[in-house]
């Protein structure tokens, strides 16, 4: 099908006009109205949840379990947990104001920036289509939403969803494919909210440049999973099968490979390999708890990264139902495929260590700082070095993924694994411009700082170097 540029280029300069010109009438949005949009979505999702978990279900094969817990559920959770702190986040925040500048106060106002942006991914098409919609709605912005291609049902749910319940010069859901974003990204946004693949966020953040717009990548990168000789290996093992095995390891913060201490890794990689058949079965094709991977083209991408001759368990693949067992692969050296990029899917490979040296060179040694990292160990010293050594977006000590479920935390990357941060007040964060307000006062005016200047430098520098400039007055 052959897409008329031209034509496309115009729709969405008009759309993103239409969507200027009511932010600039109506800016800034109050709380109540704020709110009130943040209800309507509420709601929206509400009466929809049945349809999205299917549609969930159609695209992803994923379990109506994690549906609820990782997509529907979890934006239900934010938005209660955004509406509840709005008030206060809006809040203009009272700073410090040095002497020298007195008499006057000083305030932080969080300001919208404008049209927004929002190119979700895949892997979870809901809650990061939803969760940073959230965020800049609460902040005061209008928004272009764009959702995946890969799962065309959820998408036309949620095209569908969000197009009947907010009018198109305040929120706009649109679908497409590579055609459809590319002319999305010549047009002038305030901001450009993107997850997805860093290769794909190169991309964006080239069209960005062009318009000087500022963006948020949540991109992704090879977490590492570092298990020491003293943690609890029934619970480690637990953890790490349910962070790499969620949503088929689709996940941009899934466990990647694993670094493990020699000492323990044959008894941890028995428990590990029996885990994963108690959970799945000999056959985990049969299992209600497995999702699929997204499309033909990834399962053959992932298939390629699997080395058969170092497979322990699983290693079944079917390219046209979509199918990859859970799958571990031991004695992985850095020169094979699996670790030459993200994984992406539910195959874990595993490298052994003997002293801590070795796992910093291998982290240091991928080309990308991890989006996540996760560390198993009972020992406050060594929680406490590799937290210090590793760069990484985020981190989990004795616990996969659920860093990221806490409101409270920002997420996002650090270098190739991303640029920026949301969730909570993050997220409001990231969608404000935080704007300086000094405000002072007429009852005193001193006139060291007017013209003429004769005679008034020796006592400048006695006002701002006196021992007293280290005064601040408290607002």
């Amino acid at each position: 099908m052959t897409v008329d540029t031209a034509m496309l280029n115009a729709n969405y300069k008009q759309k993103v006009q239409l969507q200027r010109t009511y932010f600039t009438e109506h800016v800034p949005f109050s709380l109540t109205y704020r709110v009130q949009q943040l209800k309507l979505l509420k709601q929206a999702i509400t009466d929809n949840q049945d349809a999205l978990i299917e549609a969930l279900n159609t695209d992803l094969n994923k379990p109506e379990f994690e549906a609820y817990l990782t997509e529907v559920g979890f934006v239900l959770n934010e938005l209660s947990d955004t509406i509840k702190h709005l008030k206060k986040w809006m809040k203009p925040q009272k700073v410090t104001t040095p002497y020298y500048l007195q008499p006057a106060k000083s305030h932080i106002h969080a300001s919208p920036l404008g049209v927004c942006l929002i190119i979700a991914p895949f892997n979870y098409p809901v809650s990061l289509c939803l969760s940073p919609l959230i965020a800049a709605l609460a902040a005061g912005n209008t928004c272009i939403v764009k959702t995946s291609e890969l799962t065309p049902t959820v998408s036309q749910v949620l095209t569908s969803m969000i197009n009947a319940t907010f009018p198109p010069e305040y929120v706009q859901c649109v679908e497409g494919e590579v055609e459809q974003v590319t002319a999305l990204l010549t047009q002038k946004f305030d901001h450009i909210f993107f997850t997805g693949s860093t290769q794909v966020g190169k991309i964006v953040m080239q069209a960005a440049a062009k318009q000087l717009t500022p963006v948020t990548l949540e991109l992704g990168g090879k977490s590492p999973c570092i298990v020491c000789a003293d943690t609890n290996i029934d619970v480690a093992v637990k953890r790490i099968v349910y962070g790499k095995m969620l949503n088929t390891g689709q996940t941009c913060v899934a466990p990647d490979y694993l670094l493990i201490d020699e000492k323990i890794k044959d008894k941890f990689l028995q428990t590990l390999v029996k885990r994963i058949i108690d959970l799945y079965g000999e056959d985990a094709s049969t299992s209600g708890d497995l999702g699929r991977i997204v499309s033909q083209s990834h399962t053959q991408r992932i298939s390629r990264l699997i080395d058969a001759k170092k497979v322990i368990v699983g290693g079944d693949i079917d390219i046209t139902q979509r199918y990859i067992a859970p799958t571990v692969m031991d004695n992985v050296s850095l020169d094979d495929a699996i670790m030459q990029e993200e994984v992406f899917g539910p195959v874990l490979p595993v490298i052994s260590f003997i002293k801590f040296a070795e796992v910093l060179e291998v982290i240091d040694r991928l080309p990308a700082h991890p989006l996540s990292a996760y560390i198993f160990t009972e020992s406050k010293q060594t929680q406490s070095l590799l937290t210090s050594k590793i760069q990484a977006g985020g981190l989990a000590i004795n616990q996969c993924i659920q860093h990221l479920a806490n409101p409270n935390l920002p997420f996002g990357g650090v270098g190739l694994s991303g640029i920026g941060s949301y969730h909570g007040k993050h997220g409001f964060d990231c969608f404000s411009h935080q704007k300086s307000v000094l405000t002072a006062a007429t009852w005193l005016d001193l006139p060291l700082l007017y013209p003429p200047y004769k005679h008034k430098l020796s006592l400048l520098k006695k006002y701002l170097n006196n021992s007293a400039h280290q005064l601040l007055i408290k607002p």
